[in-house]
C-alpha cells in the first residue's frame, strides 16, 4: 500500500471525530478562499472601471496626422449630483459618405459617432433627465430629448451620470484651455478611443484597494496556514507512531500532503462556490457613487483555479512545515512532551520593526507612490511581527497566569497556555490581527462633511479679463427670469498688481436647489466648455472619496471581524479534539466538568484580551504618522469602539460553540484506540 493510498484510506475510517476534524480544516479553507477570491474580486472591478474611464482622457494622436476627431471632458452638475459631459467632434475630412460620420471610430458604449448637435445620455442621465423641468437640466444640451443611450462599456458604472455631445470642429467649446478645471480634459486630438488613460480618482480607488487586499489577505493566508494545523495534536500522534513502527520521513510527508491537500483541495472548491453566493450581497456595496454589476464582481475562471491552486498548496507547505518535531523526535511527540521554548528575540524583532517604522515614516513626505510602498511594506512588516511575537507573548501570558492562580481553572488555562503556545495563540490570531487593522483603519479614516461649503447658491466661472464686461452683460440678461439673481465680477485669487489674464463671473442666486439648476442651465454655454460650478461642486468630489474611504474601512473591519469569528469558533472545537484524551484522564481523576469549561474559557480570553489590545495599539502607533494632517473625527472613534466590542462579543460567542464537544469528549472517559 503506497504512502497516499494509507493516508487517504486513514481519512476515511478516522471514526466520526476524526471526520469532524476534517471537516474543520475543510471549513477553515473554505472561509479562506471565499474572502482571497472576495479581495481579488474587488481588485479586478476596480481595474474594469478604470478601463471603463479611460476613453474620457484621451492621449494625443501620434503622430498629429492621424487624428481624426477632438474630444474633451468637463463636468456639469444638477441636483447635486455630478454629470459627466464628454464633447466630441469630428475633424473636417473624415466624415462617411453620406455626410455623416459614420467612417469615425463609435465611442465605447455607443453604435456610431455622434454627429453635430446629438446628445447622448447614460440610462441613469436619461431619467433623471426627463423627471425634471427642461429648464433645470434639458436646454443646457442642443437636444431635449436624447437620441440614443450609453451601453455599459461607456459607464464607470450603472448609476453614473453621463453625456455625450456631438459637435462642430470650430465649436467654440472644442477650443480653449480646462486644466484649472477638475476632472477635465482640454479638446484633445485623436486617433482612436483606445489610447487614454484613468483620471486620478480611478487610480486612487485601484491604491485604496490594493490597501484593503494587504489588510485582509495578511490575515486571510495567514489563516490558511493555521487551517493546516488544525487538529494538529491527533495527527502528529498518529504519524508518530508510523514513525516508531518503521515509516520512513518520506513517507510521513507524503502522507501529511495527501491529507492536507485532499482536504484542502474540498474546501478551496467549497470556497469558491461560497464566494459565487456572496457575489449578490457584494453588488450592493456602494462606491464612488454606484453599486456594482454581477459581472464585475466575477474574476473569471483562471483566476478562480489560481487561487484555489495557491491555497491548496499554501495548506500542504504549511502542513509539512510542521512535521519537524514528527520525524526528528517521533518518540518525544508519542510521549507528549513539551516542546522547547520560544525564544525572546522575537520581542526584539518586534521592537525592531517599530522603531524601524518610526525612522521609515520620514519618507511619508515623498510622492504618492512612495508613500503607498511605505505603508504597504509597514503593514507586511507588522503582520509579520505580530505573528512572530505572539505565541512568545501567549506563553508568558500562560506563565503570569499560573503563578498567580489561587482556582484550579487559572491554573490549568495557565499551564496549558504555557505547554503550547502556538496552539493557543491560533485561537486568537485571527482577532489579534484584526486589532491591528481597527486601529490601523480608524486613522486612516477621515470623515465627510468637513470641508465647509454647505450651500450651491454661488456659482461661479472663469473667462478671460478681455471678455469678462461682455460675459457679466449677458450672464444678467439670461438671468433676468429669476428673482433674486445677481452676477458680480472678483479677481481670481492670488493675482497680482498687474491686470490679470482671467477674471471670475460670479452669480449668486437664492431659492435653493432648484433655482441654481435652473441658472446653471440659463448660463450653460455662456463660457464655452465651462459650466458654471459652486465652491460647493468642487468639493462633491473630495466629500465622495472620504464617504467611499469610511465605506470601504468598515467593509474591512467587517470581513476581518468574520474572518477572527470564524477562527476562534473553528480553532476553539479543534483544540477540544485534541486534546480530548488529556480532558478524559481530567475527568477520571474527578476534575468536574465545570472547571473544564472555566479552563477553555479563560485559553481563550486571557490571550486574546492581551493581544487583541496590544495589536489594537500597534495598530494605532503605525498609522499615527498618516493621521497627524487629518485629525480622526468622533464618528471614527466611535466606529472603532462599537466593531471592537461587537468583534469581541463574536469571538466569545464563537467560541462558546467548543462548549458542547467539552461536554461531549468528557461524557465517556474511557480510553478510545483513536
Amino acid at each position: 500500500m503506497t504512502s497516499v493510498n494509507l493516508s487517504l484510506r486513514l481519512l476515511r475510517v478516522g471514526g466520526r471525530r476524526g471526520l469532524l476534524a476534517v471537516g474543520l480544516t475543510a471549513g477553515a479553507v473554505a472561509v479562506c478562499t471565499a474572502l482571497l477570491l472576495a479581495a481579488v474580486a474587488a481588485n479586478v472591478a476596480f481595474a474594469g472601471r478604470a478601463d471603463r474611464d479611460a476613453w474620457r482622457h484621451p492621449d494625443h494622436a501620434a503622430p498629429p496626422s492621424k487624428a481624426v476627431a477632438l474630444e474633451g471632458t468637463s463636468l456639469d452638475y444638477v441636483r447635486g449630483q455630478v454629470v459627466t459631459v464628454v464633447d466630441l467632434a469630428a475633424l473636417h475630412g473624415t466624415d462617411g459618405a453620406d455626410g455623416r460620420p459614420g467612417a469615425l471610430p463609435a465611442p465605447p458604449g455607443m453604435a456610431r459617432f455622434p454627429a453635430p448637435g446629438e446628445v447622448w445620455m447614460s440610462p441613469a442621465l436619461a431619467r433623471l433627465s426627463a423627471s425634471m423641468p427642461p429648464g433645470q437640466f434639458a436646454d443646457r444640451f442642443p437636444e431635449r430629448t436624447p437620441t440614443g443611450l450609453l451601453g455599459d462599456d461607456a459607464l464607470v458604472h450603472g448609476d453614473e451620470l453621463v453625456a455625450v455631445v456631438g459637435r462642430q470642429a470650430d465649436d467654440p467649446a472644442m477650443h480653449g484651455d480646462r486644466s484649472d478645471l477638475a476632472d477635465a480634459t482640454s479638446p484633445t486630438p485623436i486617433a482612436s478611443f483606445d489610447d487614454g488613460r484613468p483620471n486620478h480618482a480611478a487610480g486612487f480607488y485601484r491604491v485604496l484597494t490594493g490597501l484593503a487586499t494587504v489588510l485582509l489577505g495578511v490575515p486571510l493566508l495567514v489563516f490558511g496556514g493555521a487551517a493546516a494545523r488544525l487538529t494538529v495534536a491527533r495527527r502528529d500522534q498518529r504519524l508518530a507512531a508510523l514513525r516508531l513502527v518503521g515509516a520512513t520521513p518520506g513517507q510521513v510527508v507524503t502522507m501529511t500532503v495527501a491529507e492536507s491537500m485532499v482536504t484542502a483541495l474540498a474546501g478551496a472548491v467549497a470556497g469558491a462556490l461560497l464566494y459565487v453566493a456572496m457575489i449578490p450581497g457584494l453588488t450592493r456595496i456602494s462606491i464612488s457613487g454606484g453599486t456594482w454589476a454581477a459581472g464585475d464582481l466575477w474574476v473569471g475562471v483562471p483566476l478562480v483555479l489560481a487561487v484555489v491552486a495557491a491555497v491548496v498548496v499554501l495548506v500542504g507547505v504549511s502542513a509539512v512545515a510542521g512535521l519537524r518535531r514528527v520525524v526528528v523526535s517521533p518518540l518525544g511527540v508519542a510521549r507528549r512532551q513539551t516542546p522547547p521554548g520560544l525564544r525572546a528575540v522575537r520581542v526584539l524583532a518586534f521592537v525592531a520593526a517599530v522603531v524601524g517604522f518610526l525612522f521609515a515614516s520620514k519618507l511619508m513626505r515623498g510622492s504618492f507612490a512612495t508613500v503607498f510602498t511605505v505603508i504597504v511594506v509597514m503593514l507586511a512588516v507588522g503582520f509579520w511581527t505580530l505573528n512572530l511575537v505572539g505565541p512568545w507573548v501567549v506563553g508568558l501570558v500562560g506563565r503570569i497566569a499560573a503563578a498567580g492562580a489561587r482556582r484550579p481553572a487559572r491554573l490549568l488555562a495557565g499551564r496549558r497556555l504555557m505547554d503550547d503556545p502556538r496552539s493557543a495563540w491560533r485561537t486568537v490570531n485571527g482577532i489579534a490581527l484584526t486589532g491591528f487593522v481597527a486601529g490601523f483603519t480608524v486613522l486612516l479614516n477621515p470623515g465627510p462633511g468637513g470641508l465647509g461649503h454647505s450651500t450651491d447658491d454661488q456659482l461661479r466661472a472663469r473667462v478671460p479679463a478681455r471678455h469678462a464686461t461682455a460675459v457679466v452683460a449677458d450672464a444678467r440678461e439670461r438671468l433676468a427670469g429669476i428673482p433674486g439673481a445677481r452676477v458680480r465680477l472678483t479677481e481670481p485669487a492670488g493675482s497680482t498688481t498687474g491686470a490679470p489674464a482671467y477674471r471670475s463671473v460670479v452669480v449668486t442666486v437664492p431659492g435653493g436647489q432648484e433655482r441654481t439648476d435652473e441658472a446653471r442651465t440659463s448660463l450653460a454655454g455662456l463660457v464655452p466648455g465651462r459650466p458654471f460650478a459652486s465652491p460647493a461642486d468642487a468639493d462633491r468630489g473630495t466629500e465622495q472619496m472620504l464617504t467611499d474611504i469610511q465605506t470601504g474601512a468598515r467593509t474591512v473591519l467587517i470581513a476581518s471581524f468574520l474572518l477572527g469569528t470564524v477562527s476562534a469558533g473553528i480553532t476553539g472545537v479543534s483544540s477540544i479534539l485534541d486534546r480530548r484524551q488529556t480532558f478524559a484522564l481530567l475527568r477520571l481523576a474527578g476534575t468536574p466538568l465545570r472547571v473544564l469549561d472555566a479552563a477553555r474559557r479563560r485559553e481563550t480570553l486571557i490571550p486574546l484580551v492581551v493581544m487583541g489590545g496590544g495589536a489594537l495599539v500597534t495598530g494605532l502607533v503605525m498609522a499615527a504618522p498618516f493621521a497627524l494632517a487629518n485629525p480622526v473625527r468622533p464618528e471614527g472613534l466611535v466606529t472603532l469602539a462599537l466593531t471592537v466590542l461587537g468583534g469581541l462579543a463574536a469571538v466569545v460567542g464563537a467560541s462558546e460553540l467548543s462548549r458542547p464537544f467539552l461536554r461531549a469528549v468528557t461524557a465517556d472517559p474511557a480510553p478510545r484506540p483513536d
